[in-house]
């Protein structure tokens, strides 16, 4: 049986975040999906490739939560 897991020799985090003025304004804005892609494109130009992701809420301020975005990236 072979085994498909990928080793990588560096590993990269990044962290997206909602936009703080919509999440005040509107309750929730949603993730920069315009931004995310960017990011992700620009990225794997340089040859970085997604590992894994996770979504969190995190409060903002006292009232309010925003959505947030934790990507690794290995090459």
């Amino acid at each position: 049986m072979q085994s498909t897991e990928q080793r990588y020799s560096e590993y990269k985090v990044i962290h997206i975040v909602e936009g703080g003025c919509g999440t005040i304004f509107l309750g929730s804005s949603g993730l920069p999906m315009k931004k995310i892609e960017a990011e992700l494109n620009a990225y794997a130009a340089d040859g970085w490739q997604v590992v894994f992701q996770v979504l969190e809420m995190k409060r903002f301020w006292l009232f309010w939560q925003r959505e947030a975005m934790i990507v690794t990236l290995g090459r």
